[in-house]
């Protein structure tokens, strides 16, 4: 009777403290439904908002997630592009950041990136966070119908035709193909083949008409301006063809593998020729006084020794043909394709299917360039005028490299 009794007391006891309990934990639900009510009438519906947001139908700031939006949407790969412009109207190829007073080929390509999708807005300021690297560089007024670049970019849908619409004319990607991770267009590039194009009449007797343009070179001429290319043929000690070299410069000696001069050809009733030449690699202005130690050769300013001789350690006084003329027609490969373009991932750099297009380039854009440019400022006339100033006999002093550097700093491969 007695444990009866204490057992139901202790019950109600309980059940009367439990009871409590559930009330608190009930007051307190209510209390977090009504915080959740007023929050949703301030802000919106939370759920909702998640929903429009992917549906399209809510807009949302940006956050850090979504900076790689574009990464997780399209594959961020390294890339080799092909490249066609005319130098007319830049300062060189290599970018000047933070320069806007100089204009390259490069802050108009950089541009076109940014605007075409293909690399963050943030990279323009910074191309080593795109792995950027340009195979060679041009100087002021170069131009090039087979320039190579590579870096990390979006492989976005139409590339090609994205890039090229932000991109003026004069400036054209003709190709693009994949490589490896570790490809730098400069590092892995085993030689480069430039062509010079110049008027005949450059090569005309010196006491003849230098505007005379009924000249047509004869095949004599032709004859011994090769016999005369022929011999930069191997390797050499350019120092005398570059103002940036001493003579005992292990970096001097450069290697050329080809050289001469084709057939003349009509433009505008005025003959031309190409000079083309392939080498390893080039200093600042070697091809420019290569063409013009040849041409004061053959127009009689100087003796055909003048050119065994600027190959050793004495200071020759070398002329420099205009920069005009020059054109990067290609880079070579060779290595990267026999170690790569046959493992079933990669492409060879060989830009076969691209050939018309370089080629239609080059009749749009870089011959009439060179051809106009030279009838109206008629640079290769005015550079011969100043042959005579040179004393190819005796030795140069330091004053000839001063003549030879160029304002803008910018230089050839």
């Amino acid at each position: 009777m007695l444990l009866h009794i204490f057992t139901s007391g202790c019950i109600k006891t309980l059940n009367s403290r439990g009871w409590s309990q559930v009330q608190r934990f009930r007051d307190l639900g209510a209390a977090c439904r009504r915080m959740l009510d007023e929050q949703s009438h301030q802000t919106g519906p939370v759920k909702r908002e998640s929903e429009g947001d992917r549906d399209g139908g809510a807009k949302r700031l940006k956050t850090d997630d979504d900076s790689t939006a574009e990464e997780r949407r399209f594959p961020k790969r390294k890339v080799a592009l092909l490249l066609a412009y005319s130098g007319k109207g830049y300062y060189g190829m290599q970018r000047n950041t933070g320069n806007s007073q100089f204009k390259t080929i490069e802050d108009e390509l950089v541009t076109a990136l940014i605007k075409a999708g293909c690399i963050p807005e943030n990279h323009g300021d910074d191309m080593k966070k795109m792995s950027f690297q340009r195979c060679a560089r041009t100087d002021k007024g170069v131009s090039a119908a087979g320039q190579v670049v590579s870096l990390k970019l979006w492989l976005i849908h139409d590339i090609l035709q994205k890039i090229n619409t932000h991109l003026p004319p004069q400036i054209r990607v003709l190709g693009l193909k994949r490589v490896t991770g570790g490809f730098n267009s400069k590092n892995n590039c085993d030689a480069r083949t430039y062509s010079y194009m110049l008027p005949t009449v450059t090569f005309s007797p010196k006491d003849s008409d230098q505007e005379d343009t009924s000249f047509r070179m004869d095949p004599e001429t032709l004859k011994r301006v090769n016999k005369l290319f022929a011999l930069y043929k191997g390797t050499h000690n350019f120092h005398n063809f570059t103002s940036q070299k001493g003579p005992r410069d292990p970096s001097a000696k450069r290697y050329i593998t080809h050289m001469d001069c084709g057939e003349p050809f009509l433009r505008q009733g005025v003959e031309f020729a190409v000079v083309t030449v392939r080498g390893q690699s080039f200093m600042m202005h070697q091809i420019r006084k290569m063409i013009g130690l040849v041409i004061a050769v053959v127009k009689g300013y100087a003796g055909e020794e003048v050119m065994e001789r600027s190959w050793g350690e004495e200071k020759v006084d070398v002329p420099k043909a205009p920069g005009l003329g020059l054109v990067l027609e290609r880079v070579h490969f060779d290595r990267y394709n026999k170690r790569f373009g046959g493992d079933g991932l990669h492409e060879t750099l060989e830009w076969t299917q691209e050939e018309d297009a370089i080629a239609a380039f080059k009749d749009a854009h870089i011959y009439p360039s060179i051809v106009e440019t030279e009838r109206q400022d008629k640079s290769m006339v005015s550079w011969m005028a100043t042959l005579p100033i040179h004393d190819f006999e005796a030795t140069a002093t330091g004053q000839q490299d001063r003549k030879d550097e160029d304002e803008d700093g910018s230089a050839s491969d």
